[in-house]
C-alpha cells in the first residue's frame, strides 16, 4: 500500500513555505546573503526536483522510499508530493508515486523548441530506406547522449533507447556521432584523459585510446558506429546534424538494427541514408520545400 499524504490546513502550508523559502519584509536583502553564502534560495523547488529525478530512475516509490532517499521527514514528503500531484507532475498508484503525464508534455515542448526535431519526422518518412527504422535524435548533454524524439518505422520490431533516457556518449552511435564533429583534444578535455568507460557489454570501449580510434574511422565514413557497445545484440549507426541558428544544440541522428541482421551492406546503406537526412535536416529550405 501507497503511504497516504496527508494534507494541512491551507494557511499551514502557506506559512511553513514563507518560512522555508525565507520571505521577510526585506526579500531582497534575504536573497542576497542566501546568494552570498551559497544557501538555496528556494530549498522547496530543489527537493521538488530532486524528488521528480528520483521518479525518472527507477520504479514507483513509497513516501516511505522518497522521505529516505530525499532525507526529509515524511510529513515534509509528502507535501511536496501533493503539490506535484495537483500540478500533474507526479501519480499516486497502487504500487506508489510515478512520473505523471505533465512531465511527457514538458518532455515534448522541450523537444518541440528545436526545428530539426520538428522536421526529423517528415525527413524519416520520405526516406525509403529510414522510414522503415527505428530512428533516434539525441543531444550531448555532458558526457551522456539524451534521447529526445524517435521514428518508429515499419518493421515489427521495436529496438532502441526510451525517450528522456541516457547512455554514455562513448560507447553510443549518437553519442559518437556528436563527439566525432569535436576534435580529439576537445573529446579528452570534456571526458577525462584518463577515464575508464563503463563496460556495458563484453565489446564496450573502455579507454579514451579506443575512443579515440573510433572515432577516427567514423570522421573516415562519415558516421559513427557502435557494435553492440551499449547494448547487446543492438548495433547502432549515427550522424551529427548541424544546428540551423546558433541557439540550437548540436543533435545527432541514429538507427538501432538487431545485430544478425547488421551485415555490411545494410549498416552502409543505414549510413548513407542518414547522412542525407541529415544534410536535409541542416537546410532550412529544404524543409520548406516540403511543406
Amino acid at each position: 500500500m501507497v503511504d497516504r499524504c496527508e494534507p494541512r490546513s491551507i494557511l499551514s502550508s502557506s506559512t511553513d513555505i514563507r518560512r522555508e523559502a525565507g520571505i521577510t519584509g526585506r526579500r531582497s536583502v534575504a536573497r542576497e546573503d542566501d546568494a552570498r553564502e551559497g544557501r538555496d534560495p528556494a530549498p522547496a523547488v530543489t527537493r521538488s526536483i530532486r524528488l521528480l529525478g528520483l521518479l525518472a530512475k527507477a520504479e514507483p516509490r513509497t513516501l516511505t522510499e522518497l522521505a529516505g532517499e530525499l532525507g526529509l521527514a515524511k510529513s515534509s514528503t509528502a507535501n511536496l508530493c501533493l503539490a506535484l500531484e495537483a500540478g500533474g507532475m507526479i501519480q499516486r498508484t497502487s504500487a506508489g508515486y510515478r512520473l505523471g503525464l505533465r512531465t511527457a508534455e514538458l518532455g515534448g515542448a522541450f523537444a518541440a523548441q528545436f526545428n530539426q526535431v520538428r522536421e526529423f519526422y517528415s525527413v524519416c518518412e520520405a526516406s525509403e530506406v529510414l522510414s522503415g527504422e527505428l530512428v533516434q535524435v539525441a543531444l550531448l548533454d555532458g558526457a551522456e547522449s539524451l534521447y529526445l524524439a524517435r521514428h518508429e518505422g515499419s518493421r515489427s520490431l521495436r529496438l532502441g533507447t526510451p525517450l528522456g533516457s541516457r547512455l554514455p556518449a562513448a560507447l553510443s552511435a549518437t553519442g559518437r556521432a556528436l563527439l566525432m564533429s569535436m576534435s580529439d583534444d576537445e573529446v579528452v578535455a570534456l571526458l577525462g584523459a584518463d577515464t575508464v568507460f563503463p563496460r556495458l557489454t563484453e565489446r564496450s570501449a573502455t579507454s579514451m585510446a579506443d575512443l579515440l580510434d573510433a572515432l577516427a574511422a567514423a570522421r573516415r565514413r562519415g558516421w559513427a558506429l557502435d557494435a553492440e557497445e551499449s547494448f547487446r545484440g543492438i548495433v547502432g549507426v549515427a550522424v551529427p546534424l548541424e544546428p540551423w541558428a546558433p541557439s540550437d544544440p548540436a543533435l545527432a541522428l541514429g538507427v538501432a538494427i538487431r545485430a544478425p541482421e547488421a551485415d555490411f551492406e545494410r549498416i552502409e546503406r543505414v549510413g548513407e541514408a542518414l547522412r542525407v537526412a541529415a544534410r536535409e535536416l541542416t537546410n532550412p529550405f529544404s524543409a520548406a520545400a516540403r511543406r
